[in-house]
């Protein structure tokens, strides 16, 4: 008989059970009681009834141990000194969607040389995700693939579904079995609709395929996610930050009877992929913040312990503690965009 099948691919590779990466590197009891702390605080934060604000800051993409490690130890530092106005929470991104092609992310290819040797980055971004939380420093990312979350999930406090993918109804169904907060993201055009459209539909029950914890195809059935929330990243028609838009965000919120307070993405379209730009949109939001916002209920930063970003064509060359992907703002300026963010929480009309 003639073939039809699986006619384009090369070859299968077997690749390690979730179960398998989770005993490699396993979750301890203390990051146990911090994941499930920070979700509660978040949720709490996201409803309003905790009145810090949530700051989601990191590199665009992770990679390289020692300076994550570095930037890690440096933000549980300030953390105790903002601890009463905000709750810090890392960016560990370990997949990047792309409109066409470019490097997937640590997860994909650990080598950065199109290798593509997954289950190293399985390994690589587990053990990465448990030394970033064992400095007391929350998780977040952005859930690309449907199987990931049974390999991270247990480690991620809060987290993503992208622009790209915030209409999809598999990523819908998948953030509806998650345990964590999750942000939509509005599309890339700018739409509004279509994350709170995703909101709405996380928080429903639904069934659909996936894998368990031993790798195997299982029906999933989930009670649904009621901590889905809006993230306004801006669009192609331009940014989306300024308080008329938040103001318009909050009034088709209240119409899908959405309670959840909202994350505003200072890099993306918001500031046109500019380091500088991003230091522009995160003062604007703590001035709406300051005059009494109560809708705003995080913001979310790109930052690297250098400003800007590289080119990977060549991993040997690779600059210490600069990103990746997109362009970050380096540490003194996050440092005192924390520092700014804490003093407007504390002043913030009632």
């Amino acid at each position: 008989m003639e073939r039809t099948d699986n006619l384009n691919i090369i070859r299968f590779d077997p690749l390690i059970s979730p179960a398998e990466l989770k005993k490699a590197f396993p979750l301890t009891d203390k990051i146990a009681r911090q994941v499930n702390q920070t979700r509660i605080a978040i949720q709490q934060i996201l409803t309003n009834r905790d009145k810090r604000r949530l700051l989601i800051v990191g590199p665009c993409s992770l990679y390289g141990k020692d300076s994550t490690f570095e930037y890690a130890r440096r933000l549980a530092d300030i953390q105790t000194k903002v601890a009463d106005k905000l709750l810090l929470v890392m960016r560990a991104y370990i997949e990047k969607p792309r409109t066409t092609i470019g490097w997937k992310g640590l997860l994909y290819d650990p080598h950065l040389d199109g290798s593509y040797e997954i289950e190293k980055g399985f390994k690589i971004c587990r053990e990465i995700m448990v030394g970033i939380s064992d400095m007391g420093m929350p998780v977040a990312t952005e859930i690309l693939d449907p199987i990931t979350p049974q390999y991270f999930s247990d480690l991620v406090s809060w987290a993503s579904i992208g622009a790209r993918t915030t209409e999809s109804q598999i990523h819908r169904q998948m953030a509806s079995g998650l345990s964590m907060p999750i942000g939509f993201k509005n599309a890339t055009d700018g739409n509004l609709t279509v994350a709170i459209d995703a909101v709405k539909s996380a928080r429903s029950s639904h069934s659909f395929m996936g894998i368990d914890s031993a790798g195997k195809v299982i029906i999933a059935q989930t009670r649904g996610n009621p901590f889905g929330h809006l993230v306004m990243r801006g669009g192609s028609t331009g940014p989306n930050y300024s308080s008329e838009y938040v103001a318009f965000a909050e009034i088709l919120l209240h119409k899908a009877q959405i309670e959840n307070g909202i994350i505003i993405d200072c890099s993306h379209a918001n500031s046109g992929k500019n380091p500088q730009r991003q230091i522009a949109v995160c003062e604007d939001v703590i001035r709406q913040i300051k005059d009494g916002s109560k809708i705003i209920a995080g913001i979310m930063l790109e930052s690297f312990l250098e400003e800007g970003s590289q080119n990977i064509d060549k991993p040997q060359n690779l600059r210490y503690g600069v990103s990746l992907t997109d362009p970050c703002i380096g540490w003194k300026d996050t440092e005192r965009l924390i520092l700014q963010l804490a003093a407007a929480v504390n002043t913030a009309r009632n």
